[in-house]
């Protein structure tokens, strides 16, 4: 079984559309979206529209609660006045473009999915959060430390946990042992879409392929690809720079910083 999955769009419809392509060609099974529709650019509206045009199962990010709420707060942990600054004119700029029925959508938007999968009578489960099980704008980076991460997926019953939130992609196997055996856990960040931070300004998306012989006892029954998707990134920090929003975003567009 082959599934998709993808977070922070952040209002880049042209990245998402690239990703749609790609996905479309690649034939998954399913695909699924954890959210952060909106904020950063100027296409809130168009993107959480091809969202729901696609009936993409979507998770609430901390930016769509945000918007969903007409908050002037999106949940981010800016780290200097300046960031804050920036920060306040995007939530301003896309509370004012977002119309109701986008609002409304986001709003009633899920906080985590969960998928079982069942196997020579062994349950796998898989869970979906923006952020992560506890707090939707928690940040999970890869210097998480493993007992950290791992308390974290064994509170919320997790085999396999996919989140984003950080915009930087990295899979974790964390090693524990169930019944006198070795077992694994899978984290998986997914990167962004729309807002790459990890230096590669091309959209980022997950393949996982689940294999026949899933188990949690087998680490490469769970097979994870992150993909990268050129887009026209050009068009993407124009849009920014011909709008309210600040032209940093634009340059973050371009450096994926």
């Amino acid at each position: 079984m082959k599934i998709a999955f993808f977070s922070d769009v952040h209002a880049n419809l042209p990245a998402l559309e690239a990703v749609l392509a790609d996905i479309d060609r690649k034939n998954p099974d399913f695909v699924y979206c954890l959210g952060d529709l909106v904020g950063y650019n100027v296409w809130p509206n168009e993107v959480t529209a091809l969202i729901r045009q696609r009936n993409i199962p979507t998770l609430a990010g901390n930016y769509d609660e945000g918007i969903g709420l007409n908050s002037n707060e999106c949940g981010c942990a800016y780290k200097s006045d300046e960031e804050k600054a920036w920060g306040k004119q995007s939530i301003s700029f896309t509370n004012e473009v977002v119309n109701d029925d986008m609002r409304s959508y986001l709003r009633m938007l899920p906080r985590h999915m969960s998928l079982r999968f069942e196997n020579h009578h062994e349950a796998v489960d898989l869970l979906m959060v923006h952020g992560s099980p506890r707090k939707i704008n928690e940040y999970l980076f890869e210097d998480r430390p493993e007992k950290s991460l791992m308390r974290i997926m064994e509170e919320a019953e997790a085999d396999i946990m996919l989140f984003g939130h950080t915009h930087k992609p990295y899979h974790r196997l964390l090693e524990y042992r169930k019944d006198g055996k070795i077992a694994y856990r899978h984290a998986i960040n997914l990167g962004s879409v729309g807002k790459p931070k990890d230096g590669d300004p091309r959209a980022c998306y997950v393949i996982m392929t689940i294999n026949e012989n899933l188990s949690v006892f087998i680490p490469e029954s769970v097979e994870v690809t992150f993909v990268r998707v050129d887009y026209d990134v050009e068009k993407a920090a124009r849009a920014v720079e011909e709008s309210p929003l600040p032209n940093v975003y634009a340059d973050k567009l371009r450096t994926a910083q």
